[in-house]
């Protein structure tokens, strides 16, 4: 019978760097708030932007600014199961789904995820994915 992971909390600092106005501290994120800060850290950033780890992030950048169609929606889509399949070992993907807004040129992604070791029902984590210069 395999082992399975228990998970004993997680803890990230915002990236807002506010201060917390009762002990001056950052501001810190825990446990499902960690973890869906890291999942979109990692569909954003693009490789090459992380210092000492040149290959962090997704590539999806590229595909922003093809054509709204399916055939773009499959790449992002197989972009963000890979990358965060590679990054972010804490999470077990349920699904990933994009719907184009055609108004906008853009797409709006749903991420639906379950914290691994986590007594936490699945996670959804949505936002908008559009074409920026």
């Amino acid at each position: 019978m395999p082992l399975e992971r228990v998970s004993q909390g997680f803890k990230d600092i915002s990236m807002t760097f506010q201060r917390h106005p009762l002990n001056d501290d950052l501001i810190a994120l825990k446990n499902e708030q960690a973890i869906a800060r890291s999942v979109r850290n990692i569909v954003f950033t693009t490789p090459g932007e992380k210092f000492f780890d040149q290959d962090f992030g997704s590539k999806i950048s590229a595909a922003l600014f093809e054509n709204l169609d399916d055939i773009s929606a499959s790449i992002i889509e197989q972009e963000i199961k890979s990358s965060i399949k590679i990054y972010e070992p804490r999470v077990e993907l349920v699904s990933v789904k994009l719907n184009p807004d055609y108004d906008s040129n853009a797409f709006n992604a749903t991420i639906v995820y379950k914290i691994i070791g986590a007594d936490v029902p699945p996670q959804e984590l949505q936002f908008v994915l559009q074409q920026t210069r």
